[in-house]
């Protein structure tokens, strides 16, 4: 049985949300091998980028917003255990 055009695209739709993230972690390590290089923790990084996106490439930044997106849900995760 054929999927609809509607179906279709909610599967695609899907698929989008779930593959972002294995874009956005396609090279592990990136970031803290920045911030290592600047010889800074990776939050001083994050912060430094958020602060002033303009000074650094699209890349960190974005990579900086997924750090304190993941860092906030392990910490709501974190809170939730206890």
């Amino acid at each position: 049985m054929a999927k609809s055009k509607k179906e279709s695209k909610k599967d695609s739709k899907k698929e989008k949300k779930g593959s972002w993230i294995k874009s956005a972690v396609s090279d592990p390590g990136a970031f803290t091998a920045k911030a290592k290089k600047r010889g800074i923790t990776t939050a001083q990084l994050q912060e430094n980028v958020l602060s002033d996106p303009d000074k650094y490439d699209k890349k960190t930044v974005k990579q900086a917003q997924l750090r304190k997106t993941l860092v906030g849900l392990d910490k709501k995760k974190k809170s939730k255990e206890e």
